[in-house]
């Protein structure tokens, strides 16, 4: 299998482009969470604790490993292989 480096230059830019958007993305939704663990009793603070440690990993996982690989297929598909 030949590598592409045109999928490599994208797989480089979905990286950066994934790091920035997990940045956002984790930044606003777990700000909002956090609002409403001061609001909500303690039951349900230890609830939405729980959910914020898990979306951590999965929102990783969906932006920054994913965005390189569409990356990668966008950039060896639209400039070719070389």
């Amino acid at each position: 299998m030949d590598i592409s480096p045109a999928g490599l230059i994208g797989a480089g830019l979905g990286f950066l482009i994934g790091l920035v958007d997990y940045k956002a993305v984790t930044g606003i939704v777990f700000a909002k969470m956090r609002n409403n663990v001061l609001s909500a009793p303690l039951a349900e603070r230890e609830k939405i604790e729980k959910r914020i440690s898990f979306m951590k990993p999965v929102l990783f996982v969906a932006t920054v490993l994913a965005f390189p690989v569409v990356g990668y297929l966008a950039g060896a598909t639209w400039i070719g292989r070389s």
